[in-house]
């Protein structure tokens, strides 16, 4: 590079533009520089080497957090179109020095600036100046995602006037810095003053032979003439915190605008097809849709994008662009290969325009232990790291499928959502999981937040959950930790939890708190047995529990409940009951003394209908309540001197939907003649006020339970019609005796359909 009375060769580019990226590297094979310089945080210096290791795979970012406060941290992502990773290679293949130049990390995460992402876009904000826009709407675009591809991104494949293409977008640049002034991006006031002082001291060793490679909107304030005091005065006085940085994995769907990135671009997967297919892009784009939605069974075939190519083209000639574009290419996969459905679009939206891959760093970049031990473990288990997606179905008797739900269920105590428990499609037993797993770049900041509680996986949640239950104020919070606890076999923290959860059970007098912890304590046991977890002493604890529920209950469930009240502690009696029944092994009796709980609810009339009702229900499910007894207190609840709100109320927890309410009703007709005699003697003024009620227990039932339940009341008693709420009589279908007329006509049909033999006659 020859020295030129212009300065150094400054190169403005768009943040991860495949265009901008593709001109950069002409531009520097043109000008041969003697050095590189990025805009970055001047603390990755370090580490820009690892960007020519073979396990460096883009796209990745640059992560900077405060060493005290790993929460306070920010990524400069790079992909493999981005114009300063290319710039970064091309130094490195060219054998000239390469250096980031911007504000370092230290300043700005000491001012407060926690961002997602270091580099900001030019429109990141609604109230800044969009240079992008303003040039399109210059040019007489109303979008400048179309300005830039045609423009830019169509330009073809001659970059030999790549030199001449950034001069003429500074030159445009400069302009809108005369009129707008710094465009609302006050900050970049400081960053560019210390961006001209590393470009000082680069000219002091290399002349003007260096290259800079930034934002298109700094190129001004960086060809501007500025006294060194006058930058040295806009950073004076700037804080600074330490701070440790490194290279994480990034994901082009983290890229997009629409995960949150200001600097983002809204369709990476089409950016990185355009960087890399030097011919024919659009044809081969189009093979890439025909290839994804045959993957998911559609039937596309070659004449599919033949034909989508050429209405591509034509959409393009039509709107006077050099080449289709996304918006083109799209419309053209809708209408030929989609059948104009959205549905396959939104697909090939989501899989291709944006995507899902992820970038990979090598091993020998710093991380912290924890993160070092969670690789191993990753490898180890051979659970690997994906950007998309996936289900994970788990069996914790294998202990391959039991190491990784620890490693799962430690990583979520430590707020490493790398996987979330859902409900499985299959078996529904204690030793099944299913997880959904997805890893997101924000992740490696968790992990370094989570550095502080230890160096390994284990070490950090058993310090993590020990700190919890000492801090803990109320008795949920312990019994949540303790099945936490037991599901990732953190058996040296269980002790200091179990001190924790008696002494804030012994000091709990609120019935509903106690009620409502125990389920979870009854759920740890059942996970102690299935893991091999001694939980004989979390059993003692939740035994004692269930003492006190036995004896406060009853009080607690006095006349005086409002109706949210008592639908609460209906479902608290739901929770205690299935607890009862998993720790009835660990304490004889206590089934026995529960059962007599629920005996002395579904009989004392001071007890809210909905309570009442569901005790005469779990008795009566249970063998414990004998159907002549259900009758006679269904017969009480609903008589004529009950009020009919209560009364509703008693139906809706004896009979609630998801209970199998109506399964119970079909076949007891006592039962449901009790409830039809009872609601066609509600007065009319009553029946307005308890017709919510009765929707939201019928409601809830199966259509098929419904039918059957309407045809039994339209039927009436003994099967004859008439005297039910729904009287269907003089409706044909149904009767009391089988006509076998009507029965003969249809034997020959039945048996041709059953045994394939023709009708006789």
């Amino acid at each position: 590079m020859s020295p030129s009375p212009k300065g150094p060769l400054l190169l403005g580019v768009r943040h991860h533009g495949p265009g901008s990226a593709r001109a950069v590297r002409a531009a520097l094979e043109i000008a041969r520089p003697a050095a590189v310089l990025i805009e970055g945080p001047p603390e990755g210096d370090e580490l820009v080497a690892l960007a020519a290791d073979p396990g460096m795979r883009p796209p990745v970012a640059l992560l900077a957090h405060a060493a005290d406060d790993p929460g306070r941290a920010a990524f400069w992502p790079l992909a493999e179109f981005s114009p300063e990773w290319v710039a970064i290679r091309w130094a490195q293949q060219a054998g000239v020095p390469v250096r980031f130049m911007d504000l370092p990390a230290a300043h700005s995460l000491a001012a407060g600036e926690k961002e997602t992402e270091g580099q900001e876009e030019e429109a990141a904000d609604s109230v800044r100046v969009d240079p992008l826009a303003v040039l399109a709407e210059t040019a007489g675009y109303d979008d400048p995602e179309r300005w830039w591809e045609d423009v830019v991104e169509h330009r073809g494949t001659k970059e030999t006037d790549a030199l001449g293409a950034f001069e003429a977008l500074g030159e445009a640049m400069g302009a809108l810095r005369e009129a707008y002034g710094d465009g609302g991006h006050a900050r970049d006031l400081v960053r560019e003053a210390y961006m001209r002082q590393r470009m000082r001291a680069a000219r002091r060793e290399f002349g003007d032979e260096y290259a800079v490679v930034c934002g298109a909107w700094h190129v001004p304030a960086l060809r501007a003439k500025t006294t060194v005091a006058a930058d040295k005065a806009l950073l004076a006085g700037l804080p600074k915190v330490k701070v440790e940085t490194t290279w994480v994995p990034w994901t082009h769907r983290r890229l997009a605008r629409a995960g949150g990135y200001g600097a983002g671009i809204t369709s990476p997967g089409w950016y990185a097809h355009l960087f890399s297919a030097y011919d024919r892009p659009v044809e081969r784009w189009l093979t890439k849709v025909a290839g994804l939605l045959r993957e998911e069974d559609r039937q596309v075939s070659s004449a599919h994008v033949i034909e989508a190519v050429r209405l591509a083209e034509t959409l393009a000639a039509m709107r006077g662009r050099p080449l289709p574009g996304l918006t083109e290419t799209l419309e053209a996969v809708r209408a030929v290969m989609c059948d104009g459905s959205d549905v396959p679009l939104a697909l090939v939206e989501d899989r291709l325009v944006v995507g899902d891959v992820l970038g990979e760093v090598p091993d020998g970049a710093p991380v912290v232990p924890l993160q070092r031990d969670l690789t191993r473990q990753q490898r180890s288990l051979r659970l690997k790291a994906e950007a998309y997606d996936r289900e994970l179905e788990l069996d914790l008797r294998k202990d391959t499928d039991a190491a990784k739900s620890l490693l799962l269920h430690r990583l979520r105590l430590l707020g490493i959502e790398w996987g979330r428990p859902t409900a499985s499609r299959g078996s529904t037993g204690t030793f099944r999981e299913t997880w959904r797993l997805r890893w997101e770049p924000e992740l490696s900041v968790r992990v370094a937040e989570a550095g502080i509680w230890g160096t390994t996986v284990l070490a950090a949640a058993t310090a993590k959950v020990e700190a919890e239950a000492a801090a803990a104020e109320e008795l949920g919070e312990v019994t949540a930790l303790a099945e936490q606890c037991l599901s990732a076999g953190l058996s040296e923290a269980l002790p200091a939890v179990l001190r924790a959860l008696a002494d804030r059970a012994a000091l709990d007098t609120d019935v509903a708190r106690l009620a409502k912890a125990l389920p979870a304590l009854a759920r740890s046991l059942r996970y102690g047995d299935v893991r091999g977890t001694d939980a004989a002493a979390l059993a003692t604890v939740a035994t004692g529990l269930a003492e006190r529920i036995c004896v406060a209950l009853p009080s607690a469930c006095a006349a005086g409940l409002d109706a949210d009240a008592a639908a609460e502690l209906r479902g608290h009696v739901d929770g205690v009951h299935g607890a009862v029944g998993l720790l009835a092994d660990a304490e004889e009796g206590l089934r026995e003394r529960w059962f007599a709980v629920l005996r002395t609810l579904a009989g004392r009339d001071t007890v809210p209908g909905l309570i009442r009702g569901r005790a005469a229900r779990l008795l009566l499910d249970d063998g414990r309540l004998p159907a002549e007894e259900t009758a006679r207190l269904m017969g009480l609840a609903l008589s004529p001197a009950a009020d009919p709100a209560d009364a509703a109320g008693w139906i809706e927890g004896f009979a609630g939907g998801s209970s199998g309410g109506g399964t119970l009703l079909v076949h007891d007709e006592r039962l449901l003649g009790l409830i039809d005699g009872w609601l066609v003697g509600v007065p009319e003024r009553a029946f307005t006020d308890v017709l919510p009620l009765l929707r939201r227990t019928f409601g809830a039932y199966e259509p098929g339970v419904k039918r059957t339940l309407g045809e039994l009341v339209r039927r009436g008693p003994g099967g004859r019609p008439g005297s039910g709420v729904a009287s269907g009589a003089g409706r044909e279908g149904f009767a009391p005796e089988l006509d076998p007329v009507r029965a003969d006509a249809v034997v020959d049909l039945v048996r041709m359909l059953l045994a394939g033999a023709a009708p006789a006659g």
